[in-house]
């Protein structure tokens, strides 16, 4: 049902969409693969579709970590509603840096996300990717598949790069990024005290 779903909804938009079947197991795997549970107390999705990677957070997460799930489509929005009660959902990812409980929170501890950056315009591009920075609290990470490298310059200009990984066994084929904000000044010279300990 989930693929008929993703390939319904591919046929009425393929540019906000982006592909015409869920992500893999072994897509799932390499996006989740560098997050350390144990620390995530913030997350967000932006464009979960049917859920693939919703479920994932939602079986791995801590009970303490509060979750944002930010999708355009209303009936799969909906319906990542009624299956996760307790997260919290949004409509577009443009704003999330205007969150007020994440701001209050201190930023996000990871940003997941499956938009298809490349059918984008520039100007949106821009705007999701200031909001993204803006939203992540230091040290936290940014992932994202997408199915060229063509993000990568823009990224590497924002963030600091630590993988870009190809996953073959995925239709199509994706590239996963995973990005981190850097640390402050002083932030980095406490970890670097701490991890000498």
């Amino acid at each position: 049902m989930e693929k008929l779903l993703f390939l319904y909804k591919f046929l009425r938009s393929p540019k906000s969409i982006g592909s015409i079947t869920p992500s893999s197991r072994f897509l799932t795997r390499a996006m989740m693969q560098s997050i350390d549970w144990s620390h995530v107390r913030t997350i967000a999705e932006l464009g979960p579709g049917t859920g693939v990677f919703t479920q994932y957070i939602a079986d791995h997460k801590q009970p303490d970590c509060h979750v944002y799930v930010f999708e355009k489509d209303d009936s799969m929005r909906k319906r990542l509603e009624h299956l996760y009660p307790s997260f919290n959902f949004y409509e577009s990812a443009s704003n999330i840096n205007a969150i007020p409980d994440i701001q209050n929170r201190g930023g996000l501890d990871c940003i997941i996300s499956g938009l298809p950056f490349m059918n984008f315009p520039q100007d949106l591009r821009n705007h999701i990717m200031q909001g993204v920075e803006e939203a992540l609290a230091p040290g936290g990470l940014f992932i994202a598949f997408q199915y060229s490298t063509q993000m990568r310059r823009q990224l590497d200009e924002r963030l600091e790069r630590r993988s870009i990984r190809f996953v073959p066994l995925n239709l199509p084929p994706a590239f996963v990024y995973c990005y981190r904000k850097p640390l402050s000044s002083s932030q980095h010279q406490v970890q670097q005290k701490l991890s000498g300990l």
